[in-house]
């Protein structure tokens, strides 16, 4: 039997507020009839405005919906509310499934085992059989790579950028690939498809050459008008930018007026300067480069690499913990990070899928859960980006393996040598707790914070009540009330070595709450300002969605 979920997933499986508001009306018993569960199928029928039932059932080991309804939400309020029903211990267990459910999976098992060893693909919309898409086959942009350290939340997400002339995304369940570049195409038109692409190249060519050149005499003149003048400029050069067919220098670009409401913008406006240029010399000196590297280079330019060649290429098989979700909406586009973690391997992966407003996202890779699958990832020097190939079950692990917080600093730093403009990147702490310094909140390793406490013993340990478990270590040698940053620390002076979160999330009241002073497993994305947390694991192994 597949554990059952948390309220917390099944809420955040929903497409919207209004959905999630109408799960909870239809969680109670009164409202279903005809309800059951096996190990890997819920299902139940639900009352409705007419005289009958609207039948919902739910595919637990793939994550998929089926619903009479003629909601075009997936997972609709009536899936919802019987995966609350589930989730609280109220379906009944049962031998044998009706036929109508009976059917639908033998549909969806066909379809997946038809589906390997092909090109996978799923639909934009509901099908006849009414599910929504759920065999872990997750759609995501044509493959450009646009560089967005500084959207609404301070860094990076991959994405399509407007200015690509290529289908800019395969909808979540909608795979339009045929047509994409990098696909195969008839001989005959083998030779205009290499002029486009050599004419492309130029393009590009010529388009970070005159970067290069307008960084110089941005150095040149200095930083200190850039207020006044730039944002003019940068426009100017983001449209140039994407004219010349690099639309993901070009997005960089658009965005780097968001750099002057920070207090410290001449520091991060050089160093977004630094990376640009960088990223203009990668190109011009590619051949120099290994392959790698030069693909990580032509991602973040706005090369496409379409799904066909990713799935074609190797499938890394493991069992994925499922670290946790993050929804982004930018440019009426909606973007949603799936962040996994190998069991076996220690591989970090990001499942991206998107979608307009309103419609809905993947949501077959739920948080907290771990699903056996082959993922193939797309190139890079450090690949992170992966599409799921094969997915083969669900399964319970408990929390994922961590490290120590004193030691994610190098994971993260490797990862950036590798790929120098990489923005986001999934961490796994374990034995943590978080704790509050005079520059913000973290994550410090629970012995750590023992051992500091018992050198500091001599000056005096304090904490004080609004710090609601938090530790706060005041040692000899060190500043009133501080918990230094990881590589900023001494326990021999008293000090505890951490990781800061964002300051964006101020207070994390729920992570407090969950670990109370004691050590938990906490999965957090990582960006240049501080870790986004975003599930933890207490100390019995019960996940809770932050």
């Amino acid at each position: 039997m597949i554990e059952r979920w948390s309220r917390e997933h099944v809420l955040a499986l929903a497409p919207d507020a209004s959905s999630q508001k109408g799960a909870q009306s239809m969680s109670t018993p009164a409202k279903w009839s005809g309800m059951g569960v096996m190990p890997d199928v819920l299902w139940g029928e639900c009352e409705g405005s007419g005289a009958t039932p609207y039948r919902a059932c739910v595919d637990l080991g793939e994550t998929a919906y089926r619903c009479s309804c003629p909601s075009r939400k997936f997972p609709c309020k009536h899936a919802l509310g019987l995966l609350l029903l589930w989730s609280a211990d109220g379906v009944p267990a049962a031998g044998a499934s009706p036929g109508w459910v009976t059917e639908w999976l033998a549909q969806r098992r066909a379809r997946a085992a038809g589906a390997r060893g092909v090109a996978p693909s799923v639909s934009a919309e509901p099908g006849a059989s009414g599910d929504a898409p759920g065999h872990g086959l997750v759609a995501g942009d044509s493959g450009v790579t646009v560089s967005d350290r500084h959207d609404l939340n301070d860094d990076r997400h991959d994405r399509p950028a407007r200015g690509d002339r290529h289908d800019p995304l395969d909808r979540a369940g909608g795979a339009r690939g045929a047509g994409r570049r990098g696909a195969a195409v008839p001989a005959a038109d083998g030779g205009e498809a290499a002029r486009r692409a050599a004419q492309r190249e130029q393009r590009v060519a010529a388009g970070l050459s005159e970067l290069e050149r307008w960084l110089a005499d941005q150095i040149g003149h200095g930083l200190a008008g850039a207020r006044r003048d730039a944002p003019t400029q940068w426009e100017e050069l983001a449209r140039r930018l994407v004219d010349a067919q690099a639309p993901g220098v070009a997005v960089v670009v658009s965005r780097l007026p968001r750099l002057l409401a920070e207090e410290d913008w001449p520091a991060r406006l050089l160093g977004e300067y630094g990376l640009l240029h960088l990223l203009a010399v990668g190109y011009r000196r590619a051949g120099e480069l290994p392959a790698p590297l030069r693909d990580t280079i032509r991602s973040r330019v706005g090369f496409p690499t379409s799904r066909e060649e990713v799935l074609a290429g190797p499938v890394v098989r493991d069992r994925w913990h499922v670290l946790g979700v993050r929804d982004d909406e930018q440019d009426r586009l909606v973007s949603r990070r799936v962040w996994l973690r190998g069991h076996d391997t220690g591989r970090p992966a990001l499942v991206l899928s998107f979608a307009p407003p309103g419609h809905a996202l993947d949501a077959s890779l739920v948080t907290g859960t771990t699903v056996d699958a082959g993922l193939a990832f797309y190139p890079g020097a450090a690949p992170l980006r992966a599409l799921v190939a094969v997915r083969h079950r669900t399964m319970a692990l408990g929390p994922p393996p961590g490290c120590a917080a004193a030691a994610a600093p190098a994971e993260i730093a490797a990862a950036l040598a590798a790929d120098p403009w990489l923005d986001s990147w999934p961490v796994v702490l374990g034995d943590v707790v978080p704790a509050r310094s005079p520059a913000g909140w973290l994550l410090t390793d629970a012995a750590a914070v023992h051992r500091a406490g018992h050198d500091a013993g001599a000056a005096g340990v304090h904490r004080t009540g609004d710090d609601i478990g938090a530790t706060v270590v005041r040692g000899a040698g060190a500043a009133a009330g501080s918990v230094a940053a990881a590589g900023e620390g001494d326990a021999m002076r008293g000090e505890a070595a951490g990781m800061p979160l964002h300051p964006s999330g101020g207070v994390p009241w729920r992570l407090l709450a969950v670990s109370g002073g004691r050590p938990v497993t906490v999965a957090a994305e990582w960006t240049p300002y501080g870790l986004r947390p975003l599930t933890v694991w207490d100390g019995e192994g019960q996940v809770v969605v932050l």
